[in-house]
This record gives structure tokens, C-alpha cells and sequence, in this order.
């Protein structure tokens, strides 16, 4: 007789009613389509997210802080996950070049290769209260790609392919939701389809595309008018993945820390070192920044508080 503990110790879930219903693991499913890995070098690097600097909330002191301690680790290199400035979105000009000016030069303290990642607020004007218009050479991704390049790239690290995508979406009412764009989708298919079959690979965004963040605390009030807490066409994304040997996709956005494994891949959002916006704890999640080892076809993390302290506790 088969009893339900045999069933999923074999990989498959039982429902049981007037008859027996075996369902089979998709996890198992999809992980038995990705190629075999190939090898690679080990290596660490750094996935440091959401800083919002600005000058208020001693949040510039806070970066200095993180990016000393983030320097004194030995790694090849860093991930920036988004998020550099608070705000861009809704401020005027001078206020934004500021905020840019200020964040590059704090970050000459991490002294090491870095990689950035585009996030929501790291776009200009897009907020009818900032004042500009969409015809401003600055307005929109324009301010980011001014300052670092591409919005979305891939690179190779020792046998590892790593893809950053731009997950964010201005919409047509001039705000913001989670979303890769149809030429991006392309752009992504075709850059894993050119990579050895089994290499393994490592995804970056901003905006998570697979999290339980809305599970954790109760829902916006007024509800949120766009889709801007996770990737609204995430399913595009995912599809593409289970062709490719992806181990690991690490997200920002949210502040928390948390890892959510769908397919036999770990999403990994890695809280924020601006913590709670600069306000203390976010759920729980401390500021710091997160330590990746990369080693036979698997990452291994660990999240690292340097001790800041806030100067205007709002924890939660």
C-alpha cells in the first residue's frame, strides 16, 4: 500500500478524497529540463541594495558606513540592486543632480568594480509634483543611464554568465510598476540561448520577480493604483529560466530579507542598507547588505549590519 509520507519522499503530492490523486512535483519537473552545470571558478561578491542616499536621516553617514565595511570584505566585486538615491522621482532638477552627486561620491569608498542596477527611484521626474516634463533630456531612466550606461546588460565572471535587468515600468500616467518590457524579453532569450548549455547563470533586478513581501504586513491603504511591488509579467521571465541552468536571482526593492525557492531556483531579496528607509528595522530586516559565495553551481549567502544607528527610530 502506498502511504502519503512514501508518496512524498518519491517527489509527488497526494490528495486524498474518494480516490487517490498523485500530482507531480513541478520543482523536480522543471529542474530535470535545465542542462547539466558546467564547472566554474569560485569567487565572492557583494549585493548591496536600496541605499537611498540622501542628505536628512544622517543617511549619508550611513552609506559611508556600509561601504567601509563592504571594503574591508574580501570579494572580485560588488552589485549595486537599485535604488541609489531617495528620490529622484518626485523632485525637481537640482535636487536630483544633488542627490546622483552625492551617492557617487560615497560610493568611491567601496573601492572595488561595481555593477549597478536601475531602480524605481533612480528615475527622474516621473511624479507630476517634481515640476519637469517628460521633454527634459534628464526625465525618466535617462537620469540613471547618464550616470552609469546601460539599463540592461549581462557580463561573465569565471565561468559564470550574470544578467541585470531593468524591471522597472513608467507608466503612461506618470508612475511606476514592476515590469520587463517586450524588446527586453527578447534581448533576454536571446542572450541565454547564446550561452554554453549548463553555464551556470546569476540574475539581477530591482523589483522582485518572485516574493511573499505582501503576505508579511497588512495591505496599502489607499490599495496601490499599479502593480509595483513585484513584476507584474514575471511569468515571461520564469518561463525563460527553466531552459537555462539559473542558480540564483537576487532582488531589492522591498527591504527584507528573504528567500523564496520556485523551480529549484532561489529568489533572494537582500534586504536594504538603508534598512527601513533610514527608520530602523523594515520587518525585521536591519540595514546591511548581503555576501555572496559562489562554488559548485550553488550560492551560498550571508547578510552583513555594519551598526548604524538611526537617528529617528520607526521599526517594524
Amino acid at each position: 500500500m502506498l502511504d502519503r509520507r512514501s508518496v512524498l519522499r518519491a517527489g509527488f503530492s497526494a490528495t486524498l478524497g474518494s480516490a487517490l490523486t498523485i500530482v507531480p512535483d513541478t520543482q523536480a519537473i522543471a529542474a530535470s529540463m535545465r542542462p547539466m552545470a558546467l564547472a566554474h571558478e569560485p569567487f565572492t561578491f557583494l549585493f548591496l541594495t536600496d541605499t537611498h542616499i540622501q542628505p536628512e536621516l544622517d543617511a549619508t553617514g550611513g552609506c559611508h558606513m556600509a561601504f567601509r565595511k563592504a571594503r574591508s570584505i574580501s570579494a572580485d566585486f560588488a552589485i549595486q540592486g537599485g535604488d541609489h538615491v531617495f528620490d529622484a522621482l518626485g523632485v525637481g532638477r537640482g535636487r536630483a543632480q544633488m542627490l546622483m552627486d552625492l551617492y557617487r561620491r560615497t560610493a568611491h569608498d567601496l573601492d572595488m568594480p561595481v555593477h549597478d542596477t536601475i531602480g524605481n527611484h533612480d528615475c527622474f521626474g516621473v511624479y507630476t509634483k517634481s515640476g519637469a516634463l517628460p521633454t527634459d533630456p534628464m526625465y525618466g531612466k535617462k537620469y540613471f543611464e547618464d550616470c552609469f550606461g546601460r539599463l540592461y546588460y549581462s557580463f561573465d565572471h569565471k565561468g559564470v554568465h550574470f544578467v541585470v535587468l531593468d524591471s522597472i515600468g513608467i507608466t503612461g500616467d506618470r508612475a511606476y510598476e514592476g515590469r520587463i518590457n517586450p524588446a527586453q524579453l527578447a534581448w533576454l532569450e536571446h542572450d541565454l540561448a547564446a550561452q554554453p548549455k549548463g553555464r551556470a547563470i546569476i540574475v539581477i533586478t530591482h523589483i522582485p520577480l518572485v516574493t511573499a513581501v505582501e503576505e508579511y504586513a497588512a495591505p496599502a491603504s489607499p490599495p496601490l493604483t499599479h502593480h509595483s511591488i513585484s513584476v507584474a509579467n514575471a511569468y515571461e521571465v520564469l518561463a525563460i529560466f527553466d531552459r537555462h541552468n539559473v542558480i540564483g536571482v537576487f532582488q531589492g526593492h522591498t527591504h527584507v530579507l528573504e528567500r523564496v525557492d520556485w523551480h529549484g531556483i532561489p529568489y533572494i531579496t537582500g534586504g536594504a542598507v538603508s534598512g527601513n528607509w533610514w527608520h530602523g528595522t523594515r520587518l525585521g530586516t536591519p540595514e546591511g547588505f548581503m555576501i555572496v559565495d559562489v562554488a559548485n553551481g550553488r550560492v551560498t549567502t550571508r547578510y552583513e549590519t555594519y551598526g548604524f544607528r538611526t537617528i529617528d527610530p520607526k521599526n517594524t
